[in-house]
């Protein structure tokens, strides 16, 4: 690793001596009054020079190697451990870099592995070391030899979209999450001094409420700055961030599920928020905000052949269903095209679930006592990212003949997919 990887190790002792005193505050404050300066001296004597030989020798045991076949990583200090990640099965790479990070000139490589949960990572590489090895790993997963790989280099991209910072914070403002979010983070612990003045308490509130109204507001800002999404022959590539810049690709294939969010106070400026579930990946957002008509051309990239449906294409449950759902139940709506099945739910924050018929896993239909009474079912389709999309309150024979219908394109659709491979 880069000669700077200790640097941020080293910071796991202190890590330790701070989640023990924010899980026992009461303790470590009487701990402090107890110590002098002498103590403390002492104490930052010894921790540092144990901090920085900890970062270096996590360091000098943290080896990677590129064979024919797959990807080593071997780390551990006392407790070994040796990743062996075949190449074959690597669906992305998504480069990063901290602040610090982009100061001092490094990178980290974060990878998508089919069938694992939890992403192996690289940290850190000179920046454009990290770029190269990304570059021959993906032409390795793609099939090209290894002595021909690092001759193939990235592949060009060509800018697709770029969010303007005023639309981003415009479109937070007009987000009630985030209003929300500030407005608990004021009337709670306001609430709670009133009603205990218990200084610690009201803390211990107060501080988890306005770190989630920051998340929401400023950290998503500083998180979706600058968001571009471009267009290469390896997928999708997205580069976002203020501080920290990441560089991530939604795989070519492996998109199991696309959500056309539509937040009430977005209407009128025709925006919508596009979501992702990819299998094996973290990704889960392909463009914060943009107007509907361009963010469904390149929902069209990522899921080529498929027609978002309108509004109007959009079957509604039988009134009767209101009975289950009073005035919710107008949100719901579906639709069943030759490429996809869609589902929409939501009155104010509207949601549309695309799931291509080929990525459907199972399909069930589910009724309790009371729609049972009604003849009314819900039809889940599951898809291979774990989650599931589920077309509600439909009339209990649609359901029926739906479930029967949808096994049949799921079935047809996997048999004529193209392969999920890397620039294909």
């Amino acid at each position: 690793m880069h000669p700077v990887t200790p640097l941020r190790r080293a910071w796991a002792p202190v890590a330790v001596l701070v989640g023990w005193a924010v899980h026992d505050p009461d303790q470590a404050q009487r701990q402090l009054t107890r110590l002098t300066t002498a103590h403390l001296l002492i104490g930052l004597a010894v921790l540092i020079p144990a901090a920085a030989l900890y970062g270096f020798l996590t360091w000098w045991f943290t080896h990677y190697s590129v064979t024919g076949t797959e990807l080593r990583i071997r780390t551990g200090l006392l407790f070994r451990r040796t990743a062996h990640i075949r190449l074959e099965r690597i669906q992305a790479i998504d480069v990063t870099q901290p602040l610090l990070a982009r100061v001092a000139g490094v990178a980290k490589l974060k990878l998508d592995v089919i069938g694992t949960g939890k992403k192996d990572e690289l940290a850190f590489l000179g920046a454009a070391e990290a770029r190269a090895l990304r570059a021959g790993l993906l032409a390795r997963a793609a099939g090209f030899a290894p002595e021909t790989a690092h001759e193939v280099g990235e592949a060009p991209a060509r800018q697709l979209l770029r969010v303007p910072p005023g639309v981003l914070a415009v479109s937070l403002l007009l987000t009630g999450a985030t209003w929300g979010t500030l407005l608990a983070a004021v009337v709670v612990p306001t609430l709670l001094w009133l009603a205990t003045h218990n200084l610690w308490t009201v803390l211990a509130t107060a501080v988890p409420l306005v770190g989630a109204a920051g998340a929401s507001s400023a950290g998503r800002f500083v998180g979706e700055y600058d968001w571009t999404v471009a267009e290469s022959p390896d997928g999708l590539r997205i580069d976002h961030g203020l501080l920290d810049r990441a560089h991530e690709t939604v795989p070519p294939g492996r998109v199991q599920t696309v959500r056309i969010v539509e937040p009430l106070l977005w209407r009128r400026r025709g925006w919508v928020r596009v979501e992702l579930d990819v299998a094996g990946s973290s990704n889960s957002v392909l463009l914060p905000v943009a107007p509907r008509e361009i963010a469904e051309s390149v929902v069209a990239r990522v899921l080529p052949g498929v027609t978002v449906p309108a509004g109007p294409e959009l079957s509604r449950p039988p009134r009767r269903a209101a009975r289950c759902r009073p005035l919710w139940w107008r949100g719901h709506g579906l639709a069943v095209t030759d490429a996809v099945f869609a589902a929409r739910y939501g009155l104010l924050r509207r949601s549309l679930a695309l799931v291509p018929h080929a990525k459907v896993q199972s399909v069930r239909l589910t009724q309790g006592p009371w729609r049972r009474a009604l003849g009314l079912a819900d039809v889940h389709v599951d898809t291979g990212a774990n989650k599931t999309v589920t077309a509600r309150l439909r009339d209990a024979g649609e359901a029926a003949e739906l479930l029967r219908s949808q096994a049949e394109r799921s079935r047809t659709g996997r048999r004529d997919a193209l392969p999920d491979r890397w620039m294909v």
